[in-house]
Formats: structure tokens, sequence, C-alpha cells
């Protein structure tokens, strides 16, 4: 199972997405774009995952999950990583209470380590990503979305659970959620 840990950002916040983003594909029409209904903000990605080791990864979450309390975030802006010239991935910008959501990711990947899952070595950015160049050295189109982006304001989501992630067919269906309720 290929799995991820991850926080969702409500329907208020797809809803504002599934409006503004057809303007902005149309800029970059060979980009793989995300699907409104996979829009989340990726907490620790696991990777190949076996399905026995499941259970210890669920354990995990519901151990962190209770020690933090639900959290609003914004949704506006956005950038891209890469050359600005020749962007490979376009994402929308996190704002609100972005510190209790770095230290809610901080301790997802230390309850994780202890099962072998390495964190990244650099700091936690929250991103919503959103497009994806197809080729390996970026997409100049991406550059003309990041402009239409900066206007953008998708509103407020309340985060409030952890969810375990298998990304399967292109799809992502969830295997385990657990509350925020400290």
């Amino acid at each position: 199972m290929r799995l991820f840990v991850a926080v969702t950002l409500g329907q208020g916040v797809e809803s504002q997405a599934s409006a503004a983003l057809p303007r902005i594909k149309a800029l970059a029409p060979h980009a793989r774009w995300v699907p409104t209904t996979n829009l989340h903000l990726t907490l620790n990605f696991l990777g190949q995952v076996e399905a026995e080791r499941l259970p210890a990864v669920k354990e995990v979450l519901t151990r962190v999950g209770p020690a933090h309390a639900p959290l609003v975030l914004t949704i506006q802006g956005g950038g891209s990583f890469g050359s600005p010239a020749h962007p490979r991935v376009l994402w929308a910008g996190v704002g609100g209470n972005t510190k209790a959501l770095g230290a809610l990711q901080a301790d997802v990947a230390e309850g994780l380590k202890p099962l072998g899952f390495e964190p990244e070595h650099r700091e936690y950015a929250a991103h919503l990503t959103l497009a994806r160049a197809k080729v390996p050295r970026g997409d100049r189109q991406l550059s003309e979305c990041v402009r239409a982006l900066q206007g953008e304001k998708w509103g407020e989501a309340r985060v409030d659970r952890l969810v375990l992630f298998e990304s399967l067919g292109g799809k992502y269906h969830p295997r385990a959620e657990v509350p925020l309720s400290k």
C-alpha cells in the first residue's frame, strides 16, 4: 500500500478551488492537475507500506491526534517549486495557524520514526499542491499560474482530524481518521 498522513480542508475550500481552478488550469494545459477532491496537506509521506504494518501506523496516529487541538488555516495566494522560469510544482499558500500545523506534523513524524519512517531532512513548509509539470525540467506555463494565484483567496479550513490515506489508481482512499481533540 502507498500511504501518507494528511489533513483535509473541507467542502468550503474545495468549492472555492473548484470555482477558481478552471481559469488557472487553462494557463497550463499540459500540467498534471490534482483533482479538487484530492486536495489535502500532506504531513508525512510513508511510501510503500506492507499491510501488516498498518495497525502500528494507526496506533501512532491514535496517540498523536488527541494531543492536538483543532486548528484553522487559510488558503490564499500561491507559488511554485523549481526554477521560477520553469516551475516543477504549483501550490496554493497556507496561512492561519501554521505554527500548530507544524507542531502536528512534527509529532506525526516523530511518532512514526520508531517504525522506520525517516522524516524529511528539510523543514516542513505547508503548501497545497495544485499541479506538477509532466517533464522533469519544469513547465514554463506554470509560472503564469503563479501570477494568477496571487489574488486568490479560497477561505478558511477547520482542521479537526488526521487522515491516513492510501493512494491507489490516482485516487486517495482514507484508511484511518483520528480526531484532533485536545
